[in-house]
């Protein structure tokens, strides 16, 4: 669950009188995330009120015993604690506390079938990427920086083009088994940082993963906030100092936001649609089955800031197993279309190696600037293509009489 910060100003401006000016938006929160609190519980210490009465100066009557009068000693005011700096978090842009910055980035992969849904965390996740696996059927990988989500699942079995994207940040990488070709991978020095931290359910389940009587297997393996960060810990992750893969801007103004416009992400065993909402600038997300997903946990609409859309040559593993895994492209370049401000341009994205970010570029190569916020990215493959409508800037009638601007006109 996202929590808003804020900071605290305090002027103080003396002329003829005093005037004290307070702005206070809230305290830091643990996760670094938005939440207002009330100006008294940020508050420092006032400084001593200044005395506004004039001081006594020595008095001018001619008799001889009175004496001056002593102006009385001010204490020093003493030095406020400043309020620790803000940073841009590397996976959203929103401004967090360093300490949360250097987070260890954790990727879990979390199941789409049916019997999975509602999932729980999605809201919560700095970026959530989403593919085919066997069958058609989509799987996530949510990466968690900032959030605290009280529930993290279901979590499933890795893919080896998943991990190429996990491997991105050096991720503390969570699953429940995998492929061959993603075990063997993992169980490499590869798999204890060198590309991620492998954390297999397997191993930690019944300390750090738990299994919900409410839901059959395999569909039922969870986890929060809290246990994913002491395992990493365990798996030998620690604080890094990461530097922002992707670029971000702040929201438009609400009168330069599109109204209406929707994506539609087509997959063989089901269909993706985002449609715009002006007032908060996301895309509400629905997938088929569920006209509104809502997060299990936070029980918040799933509604990124930005969505990707790229596409990705994939093909038939062939590992012996008959269970139709695929094998994907995992570094090159390749079309993508961006959405970010209610506005969705064609581009193309790019991925040098296995370790390097996936960048997001316009059709003239430079790099896009997302919308501060969560993203989406939306993997399919080749031959596969969304749907995108795009929406209309309404625009304003003429100035009343009274200088008052008109309403909007559709």
């Amino acid at each position: 669950m996202s929590k808003a910060i804020g900071g605290l100003v305090v002027a103080v401006t003396l002329s003829v009188g005093l005037a004290v000016g307070i702005v206070a938006g809230g305290m830091i929160s643990a996760d670094g995330t938005p939440e207002p609190v009330a100006i008294a519980s940020t508050m420092p210490s006032p400084a001593p009120t200044l005395d506004r009465t004039p001081t006594p100066t020595s008095s001018a009557s001619p008799s001889p015993s009175a004496a001056a009068s002593a102006s009385p000693t001010a204490s020093p005011s003493p030095t406020p604690e400043p309020t620790p700096g803000l940073v841009p978090a590397p996976l959203t842009g929103r401004l967090v506390t360093p300490g949360v910055a250097r987070r260890h980035v954790i990727a879990v992969m979390i199941d789409d079938q049916v019997g999975a849904r509602p999932q729980s965390g999605l809201s919560s996740a700095s970026v959530v990427w989403q593919a085919p696996a066997e069958g058609g059927i989509p799987r996530y990988l949510a990466l968690f920086q900032e959030g605290n989500p009280k529930a993290v699942g279901p979590v499933r079995s890795s893919r080896y083009y998943f991990i190429a994207w996990a491997a991105e940040w050096r991720s503390v990488y969570v699953h429940v088994g995998g492929s061959p070709q993603a075990i063997a991978l993992l169980r490499s020095p590869k798999g204890r940082g060198a590309v991620v931290y492998d954390a297999d359910g397997y191993r930690y389940e019944g300390r750090y993963l738990w299994r919900l009587p409410t839901r059959a297997a395999p569909h039922n393996v969870y986890t929060d906030a809290g246990n994913l960060r002491t395992m990493g810990k365990k798996v030998g992750a620690r604080a890094v100092e990461y530097k922002p893969a992707w670029r971000f801007g702040p929201d438009k103004l609400l009168s330069l936001r599109p109204k209406g416009g929707s994506i539609v992400v087509p997959y063989l065993a089901n269909t993706i649609t985002y449609k715009y909402d002006r007032k908060t600038n996301t895309y509400l997300r629905s997938v088929t089955g569920e006209s509104k997903q809502v997060d299990a946990s936070s029980k918040r609409r799933v509604a990124p800031k930005n969505v990707v859309v790229m596409v990705v040559s994939f093909a038939p593993l062939n590992d012996g197993s008959k269970k139709h895994r695929l094998e994907a492209q995992l570094t090159g370049k390749g079309v993508a279309w961006i959405a970010t401000n209610g506005k969705t341009i064609k581009g193309e994205w790019r991925k040098k190696t296995m370790t390097a970010p996936t960048r997001f570029y316009d059709k003239t190569g430079k790099q896009v600037t997302l919308t501060v916020g969560q993203t989406f990215v939306q993997v399919i493959p080749t031959g596969f293509k969304p749907t995108i409508k795009q929406g209309k800037v309404p625009t304003l009638a003429p100035v009343g009489a009274d200088g008052a601007p008109g309403p909007l006109l559709e």
